[in-house]
C-alpha cells in the first residue's frame, strides 16, 4: 500500500511516515498541498496513493484547499484523504470532513490512534493486522 504524508514539519513528516512505514506502507513526502498536488499529476491511475495523511496550516497550500483539489478531480476520488492536524475545533473537523477527508486525526497523537483510524477505514495492510 502507497501513501502520501503532507506537512510543513519535516519532523512531523518523518514520524506519520515511519508510523506509516511501520504499518507496511510504501511513503512519499510533501511539504506543503502544492507540492502535494505535483506529486499525485505526475502519477498513472495504478500508481495514486492508497492513503493520503495531510496537515491543515501549511504556506503555499494548506491541508482544505488540497482536500478540495483533490475532490474536484474524478480520477483522484478514490484515494482515502486523513487530517493530521492540530486544528481541534469542532467547526474545523465538520469543514474537513465536509471538503471529502475521511479522517481526522488531532496532534499529538499517538501511533495506536493513527493505527485505529487505518483500521476503521480498512486500511491496514495485511501484515499489520496480525
Amino acid at each position: 500500500m502507497r501513501a502520501l504524508v503532507i506537512d510543513d514539519s519535516r519532523a512531523m513528516r518523518r514520524i506519520v511516515s515511519g508510523i506509516l512505514e511501520g504499518l507496511g506502507y510504501e511513503t512519499q513526502q510533501a511539504g506543503h498541498g502544492r507540492e502535494g498536488l505535483d506529486a499525485l499529476e505526475g502519477l498513472a491511475p495504478d500508481q495514486l496513493p492508497d492513503l493520503v495523511c495531510v496537515d491543515w496550516n501549511m504556506p503555499v497550500m494548506d491541508g482544505l484547499q488540497f482536500v478540495s483539489a483533490v475532490r474536484s478531480n474524478p480520477g483522484w476520488r478514490s484515494m482515502t484523504i486523513m487530517m493530521v492536524t492540530s486544528e481541534s475545533e469542532h467547526t474545523q473537523i465538520v469543514r474537513a470532513l465536509a471538503a471529502g477527508a475521511h479522517e481526522y486525526v488531532i496532534k499529538p497523537f499517538t501511533a495506536d490512534a493513527i493505527r485505529d483510524k487505518l483500521a476503521l477505514l480498512g486500511l491496514l495492510p495485511q501484515e499489520a493486522v496480525l
